[in-house]
């Protein structure tokens, strides 16, 4: 089950950035860890009360965890990337 909570946050985050690009093209970084945030909560909730987690609280640290995860991780290719380039 611990992969269902991967697609749902998958999922969740592709559209809110789609929205996001839609919208604001120019959103500034600060914003991001607001967003994935939100991204948690929703992703948390949709778990919960399609039963592929029956904890709320559970549901909803697990996916906080996993979108402050893949944020992490997008950040560190960013600064890998960034370093690769200039030096």
């Amino acid at each position: 089950m611990s992969i269902t909570y991967v697609v749902v946050v998958a999922i969740i985050t592709y559209v809110l950035g789609a929205l996001t690009k839609l919208k604001w093209n120019k959103l500034p970084n600060k914003y991001i860890p607001i967003q994935n945030v939100i991204i948690a909560i929703i992703s948390g909730l949709i778990c919960y009360f399609t039963k592929i987690e029956i904890n709320f609280l559970n549901s909803i640290v697990l996916c906080f965890v996993a979108t402050m995860g893949a944020g992490g991780i997008s950040d560190l290719v960013k600064v890998m990337k960034k370093d690769n380039i200039s030096g």
